[in-house]
């Protein structure tokens, strides 16, 4: 692996609900076993969070409930706004630029052509008053693509690659089962080939069958287009089952950083040694 050809780097960057002073990050985190500042009571969701992606990785992080690994890829996707840091897209002005500091139009262009995001729930992707259809229509006009023919023909292929029955591409996600509002979701992330994919928790709350099939097709897509991803779970088998390397997350920290398999097999830090033989 080239150090110099990421995709994604960022440095230090944390989310602080409440008066942000630094002196709660020094009173905070697992050392402490909270992330509640106790001199303001301000909820350090995430700090000091470092870590690179490279083209075609798949990068896992791994943490409790309440661990702030959704919180860092809310923020990659400009849903939240940090309290601090940097995120460099090697896609955008060459990798020189802080996403986080551009203004909201260029965050908007960055968020429709060179990423994708699917949530843990598909209300929070998905328009549930649009058609499947609809929805990757939406992704696609935000991107500047505004040939109809060519949208339905988009659509057709992304619905029919993540096995969404054609004849429903007129259907409202309402009427969908669980997993397949996922696998709709999963389509309009795709709809802009974004060469970064980020994953919140897809498969919780899904029927162990259903989180199967989407497992298998989430493995498909990066094995074939070969796509960058971030897959934020709780599940280790999850994580075992798509990524390459992984980080653990404790308290707003990343506690433990490695390849996938040493961590699984070796890990290191206390936290991770728990959540591996819970696994087992």
């Amino acid at each position: 692996m080239n150090e110099n050809n990421w995709l994604l780097r960022v440095q230090n960057l944390t989310k602080v609900y409440g008066p942000y002073r630094p002196g709660c990050l020094q009173k905070t985190g697992p050392a402490f076993h909270t992330n509640i500042c106790p001199d303001t009571g301000s909820i350090v969701a995430c700090a000091h969070i470092n870590f690179d992606i490279y083209p075609g990785e798949v990068l896992g992080i791994v943490g409790e409930s309440g661990s702030g690994k959704s919180t860092v890829v809310q923020q990659l996707y400009f849903d939240l706004e940090a309290s601090e840091g940097e995120v460099f897209l090697s896609k955008y002005q060459s990798g020189t630029t802080n996403l986080l500091t551009e203004p909201n139009d260029k965050k908007r262009y960055i968020r429709n052509h060179l990423l994708g995001m699917v949530y843990q729930n598909p209300r929070d992707g998905l328009n549930f008053r649009f058609s499947s259809g609809g929805n990757i229509a939406e992704k696609l006009l935000m991107a500047g693509v505004f040939h109809v023919g060519k949208i339905r023909e988009r659509a057709s292929e992304l619905l029919d690659r993540t096995e969404v029955p054609l004849q429903r591409m007129d259907d409202a996600p309402a009427n969908f089962s669980g997993g397949m509002q996922q696998r709709v979701q999963i389509a309009k992330a795709m709809a802009n080939n974004p060469p970064l994919l980020l994953l919140d928790e897809v498969t919780t709350g899904l029927d162990v069958s259903i989180q199967a099939k989407v497992l298998d097709l989430i493995r498909e897509i990066q094995r074939d287009l070969h796509i960058s991803m971030v897959v934020v779970s709780h599940d280790l088998g999850v994580i075992r089952m798509l990524t390459n390397r992984t980080l653990v997350m404790k308290n707003g920290r990343i506690v433990e950083h490695g390849l996938t398999d040493q961590i699984l097999e070796d890990p290191q830090h206390p936290y991770t040694q728990l959540l591996v033989s819970s696994l087992l």
